[in-house]
C-alpha cells in the first residue's frame, strides 16, 4: 500500500498505513534511513508519528520521507533477522483455562502455540514499557475480558485481540492473563528502560517444560548419557 502523510503540528508527521504490518515496515524503513532531522518515531497500530527536532522545516522533511517511502509498496516481509529476547514464562494465569475454552485448544496446546511463534512488538502504550506484541499463533486471538481487574501484578503475562503483553508493573486491566514472568521488563536506571523496544523481537520460553527438560538432562548424565543443553534467557532481572 502506499502510505499516506499528514501534517500533525510544527514539528511532527503523521504517517497513515492500511495495517499493523505496514506499520512495522514504514518503522523499520525510517529507522534504517537514520534521518537527522527526526527526533524520535512513535508507532501505533496503523501511523507512525514523525517527530523531529526543533528548527527543522517541516516541509522539508515531508519531502525527504516521501521520497523515502516512495510512493510504492512498503515492504512488508516480517523475517527476524535478529536473536529474539527469550522471556521465561511459568504459565499458570487464571485466565489460561478460560482462553483455552474460547479457543478450542487444550491448555498444553495454548501453551505450545504461545511459546511456537517468535512475536514483534509492534508499538508501546497503555503503561510505560508495555508492549503490544503481533504476529503469534492466529489461533490465540481472543476478547478482552468482559471486566477488568482492578489489579494486574507485575509480570502477568497476557493475551487480547491479536496481541500478547507482558504487565511491567502492577496496573489495572482487563487482558486474559495466562501466565507470569519474573522478568523485569521497565527499569528506570537501565537504558533504555524498556526491555521491549517497538520493532524488536520477542520469544516466550515455558520454564516448567524447560526444568523436565533439565531434569532429564541431568538423569542421562547419572545414567552416563551425552545430556541435552537447556538455556532459558529472560530479560533483565
Amino acid at each position: 500500500m502506499t502510505p499516506r502523510i499528514l501534517s500533525a503540528g510544527d514539528r511532527s508527521l503523521l504517517v497513515q498505513v492500511d495495517d499493523l504490518q505496514a506499520t512495522l515496515a514504514v518503522a523499520a524503513l525510517l529507522q534504517r534511513a537514520r534521518l537527522p532531522e527526526i527526533e524520535d518515531l512513535i508507532p501505533a497500530a496503523e501511523t507512525v508519528l514523525v517527530r523531529v527536532k526543533p528548527g527543522t522545516d517541516i516541509r522539508e522533511i515531508n519531502t525527504r520521507v516521501m521520497d523515502l517511502l516512495g510512493g510504492t509498496q512498503v515492504d512488508t516481509d516480517r523475517t527476524n533477522t535478529g536473536h529474539p529476547l527469550l522471556i521465561p514464562v511459568k504459565y499458570d494465569g487464571p485466565d489460561l483455562a478460560d482462553v483455552a475454552g474460547a479457543t478450542g485448544l487444550s491448555v498444553a496446546e495454548v501453551i505450545a502455540a504461545h511459546t511456537g511463534t517468535t512475536w514483534r512488538a509492534a508499538f508501546v502504550g497503555f503503561a510505560p514499557g508495555f508492549a503490544y506484541l503481533a504476529g503469534g499463533d492466529a489461533r490465540l486471538q481472543v476478547s478482552r475480558r468482559a471486566e477488568s481487574r482492578t489489579t494486574v501484578p507485575a509480570g502477568s503475562v497476557a493475551l487480547a485481540g491479536e496481541y500478547s503483553a507482558v504487565y511491567p508493573r502492577r496496573s489495572p486491566g482487563g487482558w486474559q492473563l495466562i501466565g507470569t514472568t519474573t522478568a523485569t521488563l521497565w527499569d528506570v536506571d537501565a537504558e533504555p528502560p524498556a526491555a521491549i523496544q517497538p520493532g524488536s523481537w520477542v520469544r516466550f520460553v515455558d520454564v516448567d517444560a524447560a526444568d523436565e527438560n533439565e531434569t532429564q538432562a541431568e538423569e542421562s548424565t547419572d545414567s552416563g548419557s551425552t545430556p541435552k543443553a537447556v538455556a532459558v534467557t529472560g530479560a533483565r532481572s
